[in-house]
């Protein structure tokens, strides 16, 4: 197979072609508008698409610069390294604002999470069509092809993360009333004093218990963004059954402080019990909402001193 050889014009755009083709099909790849309607369609979609092109056309237009040895391509990627992190920004001031008009709020944790993501992404975008350009350089259109192919297998397996089943087990637990307080459970969730909210409750008040595995996810559950994100979901996808003023018909989690465990009570539009249960376990685990307490070194050294 023979080398490309950047010197030779056609060569060259066939290399960076490849990089912006691979490129804008990585992105696409990762460009999804599922139940939180973000991005929205089509205009949001519109613009992550464009922010695709323009960072796998810099990818692709850095490996034919850097071997004609022209080093202000760097420049460039450093550029667009600055305009990416604008755009987390810009996310999450969008986010934040449509969030003050939602009945059940994502929260901050949350929102941070999908403006990381949106940033992260055209990097993969970056790379993918530099790898594949890289690869054209040295092994030719068919591995570069090949090369391609293989870092989208990778983008793919990086496009999400773990959700609450890896760390937790979600189980249906029983929504009760004793006088004025509601339990899920043996779990205390409020007080609820209003007749005709404790008779709603009743009637259409759901529970889920989340019992983590071990010490990690206990300290991920206990986190506020990761709560938030469980309360938002259900509102999404099941609907929530209130309305603006009505503090007692909020979705609420609440810990067990003598275990950990994780009550959650919702009051759906769509009253199936089994549907909620499934929907807390697909819940993201968020980035920033992750806490490992065991890979803590005093806690190794202390399983060492036990064992």
């Amino acid at each position: 197979m023979d080398l490309i050889r950047w010197g030779q014009p056609q060569n060259a755009l066939v290399g960076i072609l490849l990089g912006l083709a691979f490129g804008i099909i990585a992105r696409l790849l990762m460009l999804r508008t599922d139940y939180r309607q973000y991005p929205t369609y089509p205009h949001g979609r519109i613009i992550h698409i464009s922010l695709g092109v323009i960072a796998a056309a810099l990818g692709a237009v850095a490996v034919p610069a850097l071997f004609k040895k022209d080093y202000t391509a760097i420049t460039f990627l450093t550029l667009a390294a600055q305009q990416f992190r604008d755009v987390r920004k810009m996310e999450r001031e969008t986010l934040s604002k449509i969030d003050s008009m939602e009945l059940v709020p994502r929260g901050t944790t949350y929102i941070e999470g999908i403006a990381m993501v949106f940033e992260g992404r055209n990097y993969l975008v970056i790379l993918t069509a530099l790898v594949t350009s890289l690869t054209s350089a040295g092994l030719g259109l068919i591995g570069g092809i090949i090369a391609g192919c293989l870092t989208l297998i990778l983008v793919f397996k990086l496009k999400s993360g773990k959700m609450l089943s890896h760390i937790a087990e979600a189980a249906v637990a029983q929504v009760r009333i004793d006088g004025p307080d509601l339990f899920v459970g043996d779990i205390y969730m409020m007080n609820v004093g209003l007749s005709s909210n404790q008779e709603l409750v009743a009637e259409r008040g759901i529970g889920v218990i989340l019992t983590p595995f071990n010490a990690n996810g206990k300290a991920t559950l206990s986190n506020l963004g990761q709560r938030q994100a469980i309360l938002f979901d259900l509102a999404t996808i099941l609907g929530v059954y209130r309305d603006d003023g009505e503090p007692a018909l909020v979705p609420m989690a609440k810990l067990d402080m003598k275990d950990g465990r994780l009550g959650i009570f919702v009051l759906p539009q769509e009253l199936d019990a089994e549907k909620a249960r499934v929907v807390v376990q697909r819940v993201p685990i968020l980035e920033s909402a992750v806490r490992m307490p065991t890979e803590a070194s005093v806690n190794k050294e202390e399983g060492r001193s036990n064992g």
